[in-house]
């Protein structure tokens, strides 16, 4: 990893970038010459309205798909044809749109075994589980960064659906990303909920790079620096909210209620 801790040192290079990304399915192309370009530090929003092709370009961001043509490039470094595994281990980890806890084993439990994953001891079943003691330390933290910490004893199952999402984000944390990817972290929450995890992908976002899959306009105007539009496969518009809200043939994409909230969203 040499060659990606130099380019690291250069914080004007994006720190993920594809080039003229193509995903082709038996001949409909959902993604059409993406070109993005994710700087550092940001919490850059992936929008657009149902079919525009965010779930695809995601998926082949983070390698559950593999492009039709063009390159992904994370650090400078190509990893166009890299499995999962080996991106997360490059410190860009996802997490997903169906919340990925372990429904019966407590939030600490959960925290430990992420904590687990990123030490490499996953499958060492033969161990005691006071072996896994020595994560309590830092899984606690993990948890008090999330507002969690007082849940650490409580079944995961039992918890409100936006603790859930908290408690997702500390897993991801768990495993030290650079580049958090987030598939749609708001989504199916009251705005008691929304208010909540907004200000921890703010809070979490500190010396990390957030790229997000998100609809709610709220959190979109809300925490994102940078904004990118997709409409059929192809990117409509790029900047700021500002920029993109008052984009001619972003409204028009958007349409009915939706440009509404886009217009408007929540009052900001």
């Amino acid at each position: 990893m040499s060659n990606q801790t130099a380019l690291q040192v250069d914080r004007t290079l994006p720190i993920l970038e594809t080039v003229n990304l193509v995903k082709e399915f038996r001949g409909f192309v959902a993604v059409d010459g993406v070109n993005l370009k994710i700087r550092r530090g940001h919490i850059h929003a992936l929008i657009g309205p149902n079919g525009a092709g965010k779930t695809t370009c995601f998926n082949l961001l983070t390698k559950f798909l593999k492009p039709t043509r063009g390159a992904i490039r994370y650090n400078g470094i190509d990893i166009t044809g890299e499995p999962p595994q080996k991106i997360a281990r490059m410190r860009m980890v996802r997490s997903f749109q169906i919340s990925a806890v372990f429904p019966h084993m407590t939030v600490l439990e959960n925290v430990r075994v992420a904590l687990q994953r990123s030490l490499g001891t996953s499958f060492h079943f033969w161990k005691h589980e006071s072996s896994l003691n020595r994560l309590n330390e830092r899984a606690m933290e993990l948890l008090a960064s999330v507002g969690l910490e007082d849940y650490s004893r409580m079944t995961a199952v039992e918890m409100p659906y936006g603790r859930k999402r908290a408690l997702e984000i500390a897993t991801t944390l768990a495993l030290d990303p650079e580049l958090m990817l987030l598939d749609e972290p708001t989504q199916g929450m009251g705005h008691e909920d929304v208010d909540r995890v907004m200000q921890l992908i703010k809070k979490v976002s500190a010396n990390r790079t957030i790229l997000m899959v998100e609809h709610n306009m709220k959190v979109v105007s809300g925490i994102c620096d940078a904004i990118t539009v997709l409409a059929r496969g192809s990117i409509l518009a790029e900047g700021d909210y500002a920029t993109v809200s008052a984009n001619p043939a972003v409204i028009e994409a958007y349409m009915g209620s939706e440009t509404t909230e886009l217009a408007s969203p929540g009052g900001h």
